[in-house]
């Protein structure tokens, strides 16, 4: 794809190499490269080269994606004409010091584009989980015969369970919106919401929520704060046969904790995140029969991709125009937000 020039604004690409024709499919490409010049093959992956110095010059607007090195105060200084960084992904957290916003310097992110999938692999999860798919899946395929369901007196099912989410995030509200048309009673618990009646929840200490649960989904941030916020009291508090849940990141879990808890066969867990992000191979993560693992897998992948890339793409042409962006970044809640 090469450089196409239309008016006078130029968009930059700061992202891994492989993504923008991942995030960009043909049609939304067009829309970019009708509105400004834009290099859609060639994404900046450092802003240290004097090559990518003299781009950072001339761009308006800086479009970043997973990949995407660090702009600080020193990369700042070769972008005097920036206006806007518009982020194809969630958090930006990683990617965009404090200088970005002290700037004046517009900000939007797709995370909620983003928190769709990993809302629909909750849910998925939360059922499958409550259901008792994952136990019976292993015991079907280990027995090879009729397991007799129908007279067993199987602890399984969705109807009437209780579910606790702790935190209202981006992605814990879509789940709580998912979840209104099943039989649950809902729990939540997070720390800055007041109530949460209109959310279809009973708002909880976390405690309670812990104890009163069948199945926990974790959807808090990560900060200094929340690390090991899943305790081993906690864990230790939850019903015999209940489920935990974990899509945001690895370092709310007391991880040593759980694993005794699994060790135990009491619990059971679903974990698309870990600490470390992929456990060392002779962890016992690998071969517990009561916990699901998967690689990182909830969040945007493969056609959810062009949905972000859509997102950001729709922000740009926003900023272009200048009319206000529809997901700003508010530098006073992102050491918060998930």
């Amino acid at each position: 794809m090469t450089r196409v020039h239309h008016g006078t604004a130029r968009i930059e690409l700061a992202m891994f190499p492989e993504l923008p024709p991942r995030l960009f499919p043909p049609v939304v490409a067009e829309r970019l490269q009708g509105v400004a010049a834009v290099d859609l093959a060639s994404p900046l992956t450092e802003f240290r080269s004097s090559r990518s110095r003299a781009r950072l010059r001339e761009a308006d607007i800086l479009l970043t994606g997973w990949g995407s090195p660090r702009l600080d105060s020193a990369a700042l200084e070769y972008a005097p004409k920036l206006r806007a960084v518009v982020h194809a992904a969630g958090t930006v957290k990683g990617h965009l010091s404090p200088d970005v916003f002290e700037r004046g310097i517009q900000v939007s992110s797709a995370a909620d584009a983003n928190a769709v999938p990993v809302a629909e692999y909750t849910l998925a999860m939360i059922l499958l989980a409550g259901k008792g798919v994952p136990a019976l899946a292993r015991e079907y395929r280990s027995v090879r015969a009729d397991l007799n369901l129908i007279r067993r007196d199987l602890r399984i099912g969705n109807y009437r369970k209780t579910v606790g989410l702790v935190g209202a995030s981006k992605i814990g509200r879509r789940v709580l919106a998912l979840l209104r048309p099943f039989d649950f009673t809902v729990l939540l618990s997070d720390p800055y919401v007041e109530a949460a009646d209109d959310l279809g929840a009973t708002l909880v200490g976390l405690d309670e929520l812990f104890a009163a649960s069948d199945i926990v989904s974790i959807h808090a941030p990560a900060t200094a704060e929340t690390r090991g916020l899943v305790s081993a009291s906690l864990l230790a508090s939850m019903r015999d046969g209940a489920t935990l849940i974990n899509t945001a990141r690895g370092s709310l879990v007391d991880e040593r904790a759980l694993l005794a808890e699994l060790r135990t066969g009491r619990l059971s867990a679903v974990l698309d995140v870990t600490d470390p992000e992929i456990p060392p191979p002779g962890s016992p993560l690998w071969e517990l029969p009561n916990l699901v693992l998967t690689p990182h897998v909830a969040g945007a992948l493969g056609t959810e991709l062009h949905r972000l890339g859509e997102s950001a793409a729709d922000e740009v042409l926003r900023a272009l125009s200048g009319q206000p962006l529809k997901h700003p970044v508010d530098p006073a809640v992102l050491a918060i937000t998930a």
